[in-house]
């Protein structure tokens, strides 16, 4: 998505080869204009996926789910990274590790919003290693639901997420696929690879 790579040279910043800084328009600030069309891309991607719910994981995919979820027209569920208080009854966790944070969370889902038969679409902001990924399509699987697709924002191409995800069966695409990231560096793949 030309848009996406555009914005991310001009606003984004690699500070090494592992972390790419978005957060002028992505994960703290949002840049709705820009969801908005990652949203339409997504809906374009996956429109013969046969989608009943798009889920995400809090709290930077939620912009971009919630826009993909609107163009498709289906509702948008949120995977939280710590069990609630209030959510007692019909929890389905599992445990994802956080390469950027250096630890372990739970993933909880109220089981009720992922039903039996639900085909399934995880819009993710990054993919690098794929643990949220993988967490995320475990907790949908057990609800019940069929993971029919994963969408990422940007995928970080030269760590093994992209590849494991594939190599599992997944449907994975990426709006804006970095093959390379050094200080101050960002290399997108070619769009026709």
């Amino acid at each position: 998505m030309e848009l996406l790579k555009k914005k991310i040279l001009e606003n984004g910043k690699a500070l090494n080869s592992e972390v790419l800084l978005v957060d002028s328009f992505l994960n703290h600030q949002v840049d709705v204009e820009l969801m908005n069309e990652i949203g339409k891309e997504f809906a374009r991607l996956f429109k013969d996926a046969g989608i009943t719910k798009v889920v995400t994981i809090e709290s930077s995919g939620i912009a971009p789910a919630t826009m993909t979820a609107l163009h498709m027209g289906v509702p948008m569920v949120i995977l939280k990274k710590s069990k609630s208080a209030i959510l007692s009854e019909d929890v389905i966790q599992t445990e994802v590790f956080s390469f950027t944070k250096r630890t372990s969370y739970q993933l909880t889902l109220k089981g009720k919003f992922i039903e039996k038969g639900d085909k399934v679409l995880l819009i993710d902001d990054f993919l690098a290693q794929g643990e949220a990924a993988f967490g995320g399509a475990n907790i949908i699987k057990r609800a019940g639901g069929e993971v029919a697709g994963i969408g990422a924002v940007i995928s970080k191409n030269f760590q093994p997420g992209m590849k494991r995800l594939r190599d599992a069966g997944y449907r994975v695409e990426s709006l804006a696929p970095v093959s390379h990231m050094d200080e101050n560096v960002i290399e997108f793949e070619d769009d026709d690879e």
